[in-house]
């Protein structure tokens, strides 16, 4: 009787944490992570850009010009 609890149990959790990685819940990640950056950054927060200088809607700070120059 043990035995059996136990093994369904362990069936449970291993159905509970298969369910938890959804592969359309990746793709979506994927899709925000491929996004161009503009052009402007904040630099307290990289995540904000923008392709016109302006200020960052978090912060309020100036955002500053992306370097776009490429390390060798």
């Amino acid at each position: 009787m043990k035995r059996s609890i136990i093994l369904i149990a362990i069936a449970g959790c291993l159905t509970g944490f298969g369910a938890c990685s959804h592969p359309a819940e990746k793709a979506a990640g994927d899709k925000e992570n491929k996004k161009k950056p503009g052009k402007y950054f904040c630099t307290m927060h990289p995540s904000v850009s923008s392709d016109t200088p302006g200020v960052c809607p978090k912060c309020g700070m100036e955002m500053v010009e992306r370097d776009t120059t490429v390390k060798k």
